[in-house]
């Protein structure tokens, strides 16, 4: 019989002494240590987002509450002072046709053009994903590859695409009877989304395509031993499991638009229907560069900020109200 067999029988009423855990494993300093490991992880980043998000949040909201107050002729006497304000520059804000006006272009511009980028993403994935050629790939290349021209080289280049006498699209269209103008005044909105389009199509698309790869491919082939065809194994299947992407996707897009800025600002010399408040963004920048009016801008990017985050939160709790109705 071997000697870790044998057991010494207890006495009655004898205390049994706990277990004491081995040295330098103690739950509670293991915990600490866990606990300053994460700090120290997180202080990189908190520090980041401190001095990147929240600081000039602050700024902002502190420059939207004040006014430089000039003295003198014209206001070219004197050192100028900056005054507390209150919400002044919110109601001058509010109360500018322009301002306003641009408010409803960019929601109009999203209102056709986000659901369009989010469709064609979503059928360029849905392609390519189940696609088996060698050329997938390249394909998947060339779709992301707009995504890669920063938005100022992208607009450049569509206009000259828009301008006529050097179009070719322009040429071609009056070679075929059509009379055609991308740059006037009814026009230049689609054109503008044109160039968003095709700029965030492939990267909306990567996106998809990542959440497809993630599906168990088991899914696909029970519903396929089921009789599933294509199509059905797309709309019952994968665009339901892809959901939290198109809503992700969907999000980006609606702060991306409300952002609107390069594209209307490159344009603006070809296209006159363009002026310097035809977006929210826009008209900041004129006001903070050309006007001299830095908190009426600070006043603006604020309102600005707000509707992106009452529109985000707003199309967020759309959306998960839909998933649970369906669930």
């Amino acid at each position: 019989m071997s000697h870790t067999a044998l057991t010494r029988p207890r006495a009655p009423g004898a205390r049994v002494r706990p277990a004491r855990p081995p040295r330098g494993r103690r739950p509670g300093r293991a915990r600490t240590r866990h606990a300053r490991a994460a700090t120290v992880l997180l202080l990189p980043f908190l520090a980041l987002f401190v001095l990147c998000f929240l600081a000039p949040l602050g700024y902002a909201v502190y420059q939207s509450v004040h006014r430089t107050h000039r003295t003198g002729p014209l206001g070219l006497g004197g050192h100028p002072t900056e005054t507390f304000a209150g919400l002044d520059n919110y109601a001058q804000a509010l109360g500018d046709p322009t301002f306003l006006a641009g408010f409803g272009r960019v929601l109009l511009f999203g209102a056709v053009q986000i659901p369009l980028m989010i469709v064609l993403a979503t059928a360029l994935a849905l392609l390519l994903e189940s696609a088996s050629a060698r050329g997938v790939p390249f394909f998947r290349t060339a779709f992301f590859l707009p995504y890669g021209v920063p938005g100022v080289i992208a607009s450049l280049l569509w206009g000259f695409l828009y301008v006529p006498g050097i179009s070719p699209l322009v040429e071609i269209a009056g070679q075929l009877g059509v009379h055609v103008d991308f740059l006037a005044r009814d026009t230049v909105l689609w054109s503008l989304a044109n160039i968003v389009t095709w700029q965030f199509t492939g990267y909306n698309m990567l996106v998809l395509i990542a959440q497809l790869k993630a599906v168990p491919p088991e899914l696909y082939e029970a519903a396929r031993i089921d009789g599933a065809n294509a199509w059905r194994l797309a709309r019952h299947i994968k665009i339901p499991l892809i959901r939290p992407a198109l809503v992700l996707t969907g999000v980006f897009s609606i702060i991306g638009t409300l952002q609107l800025f390069a594209e209307p600002m490159v344009l603006r010399p070809l296209a006159s229907a363009i002026d310097s408040g035809y977006t929210p963004n826009l008209h900041a920048y004129s006001e903070a560069f050309t006007g001299n009016n830095p908190h009426l801008a600070a006043a603006e990017a604020v309102l600005l900020a707000l509707v992106a985050c009452v529109l985000s939160f707003g199309f967020l709790r759309l959306t998960a109200g839909r998933g649970t109705d369906r669930g």
